[in-house]
């Protein structure tokens, strides 16, 4: 019998085996062919503004899902070999070398590639349309995408499979070759040592997880955070991390201890689960911990671009409330631009030319706006009069009413806006031709002038604004530079991007003028963000199962290893009820905790130091807590089928 003979052979024999395996491959050649076909979909690059911003981002997310798929595969793949190392001693004992196995191992690597890859590729084709259409539904472009196969995705898909192949096949030939015949007999017979377990260091586990928790709960604009940020940081990093280590190490096992030493634990089937866990927590303690950390990080990724894709849409409004606007430059110039905006599709909702003062700042910056680096270096002083009749068309209820010289700070994106009470008014010096200090009343995160902006290079910097009153500003008007902007409300800005190139590139002719434009940033913003999301979705799913095939298949281990075991029980009169309870109890321990702590971390995170920023948004915290329940509901769908599976293996030949 030839070594292709016996590669067709065994994979029949243990169809089913090899049926978990290739499920892995099939799942990864769909996830990688899908994001491979929408990079080269015609119908999809048609309907982007930023085509090379689109293929440069998806080929980094393919690269670092296909990182995720090599890693389930080759779990996978450590699972299969192990479960396999008995066949692979008779092999060695019939005279086989481990060249010959690894080249055995080789051939059946090929063919449940090659199924894979036909059966994914067939699938995942069907799924690019249906993903396609989402990712234009994110985008909010209204653009059929038909059924495609590029050629080019298939290659690629295939090259890269290829690839894994190659290294699956280095895998088991390391594995083998790093086993005595003995051990490939007697591998499944090992058994761990119990962990000697304290409750001094299972309290230090709850200790340090309660700090952590303590200093993330009590928010950025705590004194831990803004006094002592780094140490903080620090303190919260070892708390989760080390604490999580410790919960798994000790604490589980205290607490299975405590629960061996109560005078009931021999009634009911509690010694039959218990016992064997006690056992398991040795080679578990590593594996639930990095699922719990890296569940966390999963959640609060996926968690943080859906909020970034919806807060996306309102955000750009902030950056840059004008749908255009720029400086005054001469009249016919002006006369120019209107008449280029005034031609377009695009009808003009309103036009207004405002005049502002220019100052410099004799105070740092820091007490009107957050993060000064993001604004230009002169300030603009604006009127209420003036400020109030944009704000009227916009329609806003920001309006503002001074007196005197109370100012408000247009600090747009600060995380800490502030009115301020009488008597806490911090005092702001501006310089004309003269110094003028302003009482600080309000600092408002809004916008008046947005960033200015380039259609390539889209954000550059923005202007720093202070509405003053109106009468100190006719005091003022004889003793600053005065500057004209020309700002426009169009219809249909969101898709205005041939007509800003346009205005842009006649105000760009003069050096240094201040142009900005809602649909400079929107189409770059919006693509963006939902690529992001799309990406980060595909990310979260085959992280989620690879993460949760880390316990499926080791429980599956386990069961394989424990049959005897259930045999014995079985012969002693223990029914297949109570055997049902035993599995769901000793995997819903392995299950539970893991998913449960990862919940909490990315919770409070998110909750303290992502959704506090964004409190205007009052449908986010549902929607991350609807993100958080759909990944418990998967790892509960995988418990309930690792449950099933673990009681099928334990009950063959019984």
């Amino acid at each position: 019998m030839s070594l292709l003979d016996l590669t067709i052979r065994n994979v029949k024999r243990n169809f089913r085996l090899y049926s978990i395996y290739l499920f892995s491959m099939i799942a990864g050649v769909i996830i990688q062919f899908t994001f491979s076909s929408l990079m080269y979909n015609e119908d999809v690059i048609a309907a982007l503004q930023n085509r090379s911003n689109f293929q440069s981002g998806v080929a980094i997310a393919s690269i670092v899902v296909y990182l995720f798929i090599i890693f389930f595969i080759l779990y996978a793949n450590s699972f299969f070999m192990r479960q396999r190392k008995k066949e692979f001693g008779m092999y060695l004992l019939y005279g086989l070398n481990e060249r010959q196995i690894t080249r055995m191992v080789f051939y059946e690597t090929l063919l449940i590639s090659a199924v894979s890859l036909i059966t994914g590729i067939l699938v995942g084709g069907l799924l690019s349309k249906l993903f396609g259409m989402l990712l234009m539904n994110l985008m909010q472009y209204d653009q059929a995408i038909s059924l495609a196969f590029p050629i080019e995705a298939i290659a690629a898909t295939a090259g890269v499979f290829l690839l894994l192949a190659i290294i699956i096949s280095v895998q088991s030939f390391i594995m083998v070759n790093r086993m005595q015949l003995t051990e490939l007999f007697h591998a499944k017979q090992k058994s761990e040592k119990p962990v000697r377990v304290s409750m001094a260091l299972a309290l230090l586990a709850v200790l340090l997880l309660g700090v952590a928790y303590g200093l993330i709960s009590s928010g950025k604009g705590s004194v831990f955070w803004q006094d002592y940020g780094t140490l903080s940081l620090i303190a919260s990093t070892v708390g989760i991390i080390a604490g999580t280590y410790l919960f798994f190490r000790q604490f589980a096992g205290w607490l299975l201890r405590t629960i061996s030493r109560r005078r009931k634990y021999h009634e009911g089937n509690t010694v039959l689960w218990t016992s064997s866990l006690r056992f398991q927590i040795r080679g578990n303690t590593l594996n639930l911990t990095f699922i719990s950390l890296f569940s966390a990080a999963i959640m609060m990724l996926l968690c943080f671009v859906t909020i970034n894709y919806k807060v996306q849409f309102e955000a750009v409004g902030r950056n840059l409330p004008n749908d255009i606007a720029f400086q005054t430059l001469d009249a016919a110039t002006n006369e120019r631009i209107d008449d280029v905006i005034s031609g377009s599709e695009h009808k003009v909702r309103y036009h207004l030319t405002h005049e502002l003062l220019v100052a410099a700042p004799v105070t740092d910056m820091h007490v009107i706006i957050d993060n000064p680096e993001m604004y230009m270096p002169e300030l603009l002083l604006v009127s209420e009069k003036t400020y109030n009749e944009l704000i009227e068309q916009r329609g806003h209820k920001v309006s503002v009413k001074l007196q005197g010289n109370e100012a408000v700070a247009l600090s747009q994106g600060s995380d800490f806006p502030k009115s301020y009470a009488p008597g806490e008014q911090p005092a702001f010096i501006a310089k004309t031709d003269q110094e003028t200090a302003f009482a600080i009343v309000d600092k408002k995160d809004y916008a008046y002038l947005g960033w200015s902006t380039d259609p390539v290079k889209s954000m550059n910097m923005k202007p720093a604004v202070l509405v003053i009153s109106n009468e100190v500003y006719e005091g003022l008007r004889g003793h600053a530079e005065a500057r004209t902007y020309e700002i426009y409300g169009i219809r249909d800005a969101r898709n205005a991007d041939n007509l800003s190139k346009q205005v842009h590139a006649i105000v760009s002719q003069t050096p240094d003028a201040y142009y900005s434009s809602f649909a400079d940033v929107y189409s770059k913003q919006i693509e963006g963000s939902s690529l992001m999301l799309f990406a980060s979705g595909f990310l979260a799913l085959i992280a989620m199962f690879a993460l949760a095939s880390v316990i499926y298949f080791k429980q599956l281990r386990e069961a394989t290893e424990e049959k005897m075991q259930y045999a014995v029980l079985r012969k002693i009169g223990v029914d297949n009820r109570q055997i049902k309870s035993v599995i769901r109890k000793q995997l819903l321990f392995v299950f539970l905790p893991p998913i449960v702590l990862g919940m909490m971390h990315s919770w409070l995170i998110i909750k303290y130091y992502i959704l506090e920023s964004v409190k205007d948004f009052t449908e986010l915290p549902s929607l991350v807590a609807g993100i958080i329940a759909v990944y418990f509901i998967i790892y509960l769908l995988f418990y309930a089928s690792s449950t099933k599976l673990y009681y099928k293996i334990v009950s063959e030949n019984a």
